[in-house]
């Protein structure tokens, strides 16, 4: 599982990613990415949400149109626990960004695998990122994970800042994760990454799962929820 650290110039901070293999996550809040480290794109709609700010559509624009090409993904952008509101305005912009390597589509709080999976079908590579509120994210993560490998697309988790949420993280068969916590206290990135490598019989490949798109309820746990 790949762990991304969200931007920053500290020199001492990135001689640890390096270290580590750790990769940066770039947003419009903090456009460049620094030299010599594999970086993807998110959209910035979770600081303007929490700023109560309207979302940076030129800032995005711009950063896609500088570096999309070179990154791992490029995260499409959504409404913070906007259901089907963020859907649609993610539909909004899917054509727009057609021809970048790896797009992720967000998936919000009251989102189902019914509501996703015709998204996901009509474009083919499309994978899915787990956003939404904490309570959302951690009853729905593993859930999302057996979407993720019942129909074979990648499968990205955001804001994971503990070594509890990369293990669960992990368990749910996620390909990688992003936080805040390494670029904090990068004294902290060898614990997080030892976690974040720690093999899981629970991961919905060593599991198998019988889920289906057609057959997926609006409730994507897997009959337990972890609070961390």
């Amino acid at each position: 599982m790949k762990s991304y650290a969200s931007n920053t110039r500290t020199v001492r901070n990135l001689e640890t990613f390096h270290r580590h293999g750790w990769r940066i996550l770039v947003s419009p809040q903090n456009p460049n990415p620094p030299a010599g480290l594999p970086f993807a794109i998110d959209n910035g709609a979770w600081p303007t949400f929490t700023q109560k700010l309207p979302f940076d559509s030129d800032g995005f624009s711009n950063l896609v149109e500088t570096h999309g090409a070179a990154a791992d993904f490029v995260v499409v952008p959504d409404i913070v626990a906007g259901g089907l509101r963020s859907l649609e305005f993610s539909l909004s912009w899917l054509d727009r960004l057609q021809g970048i390597r790896l797009l992720l589509l967000p998936v919000q709080d009251g989102m189902t695998a019914g509501d996703v999976g015709p998204v996901l079908r009509r474009y083919p590579g499309l994978g899915i990122f787990l956003g939404g509120s904490t309570e959302w994210k951690l009853q729905t993560m593993y859930g999302w994970g057996m979407v993720a490998h019942a129909i074979g697309c990648y499968y990205h988790v955001g804001r994971v800042n503990s070594r509890r949420r990369i293990r669960l993280a992990h368990e749910a068969g996620a390909d990688s994760i992003d936080g805040t916590s390494g670029t904090r206290y990068s004294v902290n990135v060898p614990k997080l990454d030892d976690a974040s490598r720690q093999p899981s019989l629970l991961r919905p490949s060593a599991v198998g799962n019988a889920l289906s798109l057609g057959h997926a309820s609006g409730d994507l746990r897997p009959g337990f929820d972890r609070e961390v």
